[in-house]
């Protein structure tokens, strides 16, 4: 018993040295790029197979190839794909989702080159680089970390590595070379990439698909690390390795058996699943979304629609009765459209597509294997699967960029190892067609039908409040949510209907192909669907179609992998390719912006036309007068003061108010206050202490104060975007301190952000409308007309315009509510002295017609022109 215990400890050793050399390339990368690199796996299997080529195929020496390989072969990819992918992408500051999008489609690349290569098919003659010695595994890792940790201590470069980490712009400007340091960190963690691969290759199958995905898995304990910690990443690894190889002892009967062994032979999935779903996540609150849309949703000319649908019906005029591969297509569209919901609509990083399309497949086959008739038996199998979605929709209401990556990856992960890789669950499975439909073009027709009608409804999901909502969830989360969406309830819809969508797909698939086969819903292949619908463009209806017929006919008419590598390709350069459906016609961009037509771009240089061409009157009239030289616009009508407004003159150029304005005869009683607020960040620093304001009505309230003072904290604790760790507030007397901030939105609480938060691919009206429509009151005519925006410009999109006029949209946004209090942090920022101007005589009416208005703000001048009441904050309290 000891014998095999302590065999079963170096057996485990082994395995946890790999993962250990994996853990520290990821950490290394992550440390010196910010990268999250998924593509780790798919460098150690091409380093994997290019050591078997050389020995192996050429009759090379193992020594002189191992160096090859790992000294050239494994950091020159790494240098490559620093010079070529992730370079541009880190010097253009492009967000995290779009690294990540690069990171996966490298690998995705890698992995369909090497299956164009070398073919598809395991190898089983890898050569052994350092024999079954689990000790000497272990001491090249215990190496590795310690030149890691001394190199990044005592060394010039290690405190250039450490200066780019903590603020790369600052240590760029302090005379640091950061793509050096990148270089060198794509290197290193492209040798340990290789390293690991050359290890890993003679124990388990070496293929395109299936060594990339054991290296995923392994991530869990660089997160567990949290991207830091080589120390508690080596333990981790080391931890799990003995523990799963002690695990195969185990053999218990009945119908836990195989549960347990399933679990002892991926426990590393275990812990990918709860790092993923349970620690902290990776990165923060990072932005998660894709770039906004190159064109309006829906915009796709009726023509394409047309060219689709005859090429979707193609297969029934001319390849006869054997549609084996036209079948895959639709099916493959309708699970390709789940990723519109989630991804394009919803803003949502969602790896695990696979899971639940094959979650539907295998629950048709089961319930239709218990006699329900196909048809109903998909239909149910949709039902079963949907609520699922929540596996993945619950995470992600507070996990975002690269938390939410990998908790949908590591349920897509665990659901194919635990349910579709086990006999327990598949064994003996058949899935035939409908009554009716076994004919091959019947089924297809039938798909069509489908396609058609999930279509139709993602279509109808993108229109009206549902859809606006969903748009400024994707576009700017915090944004919607002061709009007083309610995210998270929005993001659970999200993934449920993606769900839904994807066990459809999964299903039809299944019966097309008439067996569940689970390597038809592998996680690589979830990486695949995402990278191909990224890059064809997530949020249109017709990149699914074009998606499916893509994957399956590069696959079908060639060798297999050709699809992977031109996926790859393209969503390697998505950084500096526009998706490939933002080049087809756009049937809105008609002359003269009619209306439900954005029409031409506002000009970011000229005036529109009819506009006084003066240096700075010119200026002022372009960007605060009506743009349908309607009359002067008149004040929105707060729910708290019922009489009617005074219109607002236009501004001029004229100089600001310097003597403060004379507070109100009679104030009312204050309505939100904030009680002994105190707040403290993650990190321990305190930006609240024991702070108490008070906010009435007809006034208007000023916070300034030196950056870090804690104005902004504060702001935010009234606006329910933070929750105070001490102290409370109410609004009339109510303590709504655990009151989200979309429900204090539809108290009548109301913000504008210090940056922008627009949504880019609405037009200004729907901006506008959106505030209304989820406050469920306000006056969107009335806001637009006070903000100057009531004229051919609400048909434009935000993204077309400048930001002096996106100020006014997102203050319209924040009037259209009806709100009786309203929140402005930093409102001028951007705007020049005749946008400001206009800006202090809007909020002087606003708060003369009976709103509270509290403004945080650095402009002393707007300052003195509009507060009634000015309070000074330094470190974290109110001082005067």
């Amino acid at each position: 018993m000891a014998s095999l215990t302590y065999d079963l400890t170096l057996a485990g050793l082994a395995i946890g040295a790999a993962a250990a050399l994996t853990g520290i390339g990821l950490i290394v990368t992550y440390r010196a790029t910010g990268v999250l690199n998924l593509a780790h796996g798919a460098i150690a299997m091409v380093c994997a197979y290019v050591l078997r080529q050389l020995v192996v195929e050429w009759g090379w020496p193992l020594p002189p190839a191992a160096l090859f390989t790992l000294l050239v072969v494994g950091p020159g990819i790494g240098l490559v794909l620093d010079r070529a992918v992730f370079r541009p992408l880190a010097r253009a500051g492009s967000p995290p989702a779009q690294t990540l999008v690069a990171s996966i489609g490298v690998f995705v690349l890698l992995v369909g080159a090497a299956a164009l290569v070398w073919g598809t098919g395991a190898r089983s003659d890898a050569p052994v680089l350092l024999g079954d010695d689990p000790w000497a595994q272990l001491a090249v890792v215990v190496a590795l970390a310690a030149a890691v940790g001394a190199v990044t201590r005592w060394t010039r470069f290690g405190r250039e590595l450490r200066a780019v980490v903590d603020n790369r712009p600052l240590a760029v400007l302090g005379g640091i070379d950061a793509d050096r340091v990148a270089a060198v960190g794509w290197a290193f963690g492209a040798f340990t990439a290789g390293l690991t691969g050359v290890l890993l290759a003679p124990y388990v199958r070496l293929d395109p698909y299936g060594l990339p995905l054991l290296v995923v898995e392994v991530i869990a304990v660089a997160v567990v690390a949290r991207m830091r910690s080589l120390p508690v990443a080596i333990v981790t690894a080391l931890a799990l390795g003995v523990a799963q190889a002690q695990l195969t002892r185990l053999h218990p009967e009945g119908w836990a058996g195989p549960l347990v062994q399933a679990v002892g032979a991926n426990l590393f999935v275990v812990a990918l699943l709860v790092a993923a779903l349970v620690l902290p996540g990776v990165g923060g609150r990072g932005q998660d979304v894709l770039p906004v849309a190159s064109r309006p949703s829906g915009s796709v000319p009726r023509g394409v629609w047309l060219v689709a649908g005859v090429l979707f019906l193609l297969p029934l005029g001319f390849a006869g009765t054997d549609l084996h591969t036209a079948i895959q297509v639709p099916a493959l569209a309708v699970i390709l459209l789940s990723l519109v919901v989630v991804t394009g609509r919803g803003g949502q990083i969602a790896l695990g597509q696979t899971a639940y399309a094959g979650l539907g497949a295998l629950f048709t086959a089961l319930l239709a294997a218990g006699g329900l008739p196909e048809l109903p038996a998909l239909a149910l199998a949709v039902l079963l699967v949907a609520p699922l979605g929540l596996v993945t929709g619950w995470p992600a209401i507070r996990r975002h960029g690269l938390a939410l990556a990998l908790a949908t990856l590591a349920v897509g992960v665990a659901v194919s190892r635990f349910v579709f890789a086990q006999p327990y669950a598949t064994s003996g499975l058949e899935l035939g067609r409908p009554a009716g439909f076994e004919d091959d073009r019947r089924y297809y027709v039938l798909e069509l039908v489908v396609l058609a009608g999930c279509l139709a409804a993602v279509a109808a999901l993108r229109r009206g409040r549902t859809g606006r909502a969903l748009a400024a969830l994707r576009d700017h989360e915090a944004g919607a949510e002061a709009s007083g969406v309610p995210v998270a309830g929005l993001k659970l819809l999200a993934f449920v209907l993606g769900a839904a969508l994807a066990a459809l797909g999964g299903g039809l698939l299944g019966m097309g192909l008439r067996a569940f086969d689970p390597e038809a819903y592998d996680p690589v292949r979830g990486l695949l669907w995402f990278a191909a619908i990224v890059v064809l463009g997530a949020d249109g209806l017709v990149s699914p179609l074009a998606g499916a017929a893509l994957l399956v006919a590069l696959d079908a008419g060639t060798r297999g992998g050709v699809a992977a590598a031109v996926v790859g390709v393209l969503a390697a350069m998505a950084g500096r390719v526009p998706p490939l459906t933002s080049w087809l016609p756009d049937r809105r961009a008609v002359p003269g912006g009619a209306r439900g037509s954005p029409g031409r771009a506002v000009s970011r240089s000229r005036p529109p036309a009819g506009s006084v061409r003066t240096p700075e009157a010119g200026r002022a009239r372009a960007e605060a007068v009506p743009a349908d030289g309607a009359r002067p616009p008149r004040a929105v009508r707060p729910t708290a003061a019922p009489r009617t407004p005074r219109p607002v003159a236009p501004p001029g150029p004229r100089a600001r108010p310097t003597a403060p304005p004379r507070p109100p005869a009679s104030a009312a009683a204050p309505r939100l206050r904030a009680h002994d607020v105190s707040f403290s960040h993650p990190d321990g620093v305190l930006a609240l202490s024991g702070v108490s304001l008070a906010l009435a009505p007809a006034r208007i309230t000023a916070l300034v104060g030196p950056n870090g003072a804690g104005k902004s904290t504060l702001f935010d604790c009234l606006a329910g975007t933070l929750r105070p760790a001490r102290g409370r507030v109410t609004l009339d007397g109510t303590d709504i301190t655990a009151r989200a901030a979309h429900a204090r939105t539809r108290l009548g609480i109301a913000r504008t952000f210090q940056q922008l938060a627009v949504f880019p691919t609405l037009t200004v009206e729907e901006n506008v409308l959106l505030g209304a429509e989820q406050a469920r009151r306000g006056d969107v005519e009335q806001s637009l007309r006070l903000l100057g925006l009531a004229g051919a410009v609400r048909h434009h999109r935000a993204a077309d315009l400048p930001t002096g006029i996106l100020r006014r949209v997102e203050l319209a946004r924040a009037l259209a509510g009806g709100p009786h209090t309203l929140l402005l942090d930093e409102p001028a920022a951007g705007l020049d002295a005749a946008e400001a101007d206009a800006l202090a005589r809007i909020l002087a009416a606003l708060a003369a017609e009976g709103l509270t208005v509290l403004v945080v703000e650095h402009d002393p001048d707007l300052v003195a022109g509009i507060a009634h009441v000015t309070h000074t904050m330094e470190g974290g309290r109110i001082v005067s």
